[in-house]
């Protein structure tokens, strides 16, 4: 299934129209409608769109059976594990190089926290 067909199949087990879910989301009503030719929301929009259904954003690029968000599990923090979850940024493929650049990004932030 395609994401725009997991947004639509949660947003109807939640008794929501896919323009309310957009406008909960802070989107264009229409905007949704706009992943059913193919093109696929920037990483920020379908954080805000799972936000709104309650389910991973996991569960709307591949429909897995993870429909909630787990707080605090276990992350795999590699450069190829954020590669794996930021699938895109600003409707662009993130590299190698991005990851790594992520990664040193977020290790400064969360350095010494525990």
């Amino acid at each position: 299934m395609s994401v725009f067909d997991n947004i639509k199949t949660v947003a109807k087990e939640r008794g929501l129209s896919l323009q309310v879910t957009a406008e909960r989301a802070g989107l264009s009503k229409n905007a949704i409608y706009q992943y059913k030719n193919g093109k696929n929301p920037s990483l920020e929009t379908l954080t805000k769109i799972a936000d709104v259904l309650n389910v991973s954003t996991n569960r709307l690029i591949n429909n897995s059976d993870d429909k909630t968000i787990q707080p605090n599990v276990e992350t795999d923090n590699s450069i190829e594990g954020i590669k794996k979850r930021l699938v895109s940024y600003g409707g662009h493929p993130v590299t190698d190089h991005d990851a790594k650049l992520i990664k040193q990004y977020l290790d400064t932030l969360y350095e010494g926290r525990e």
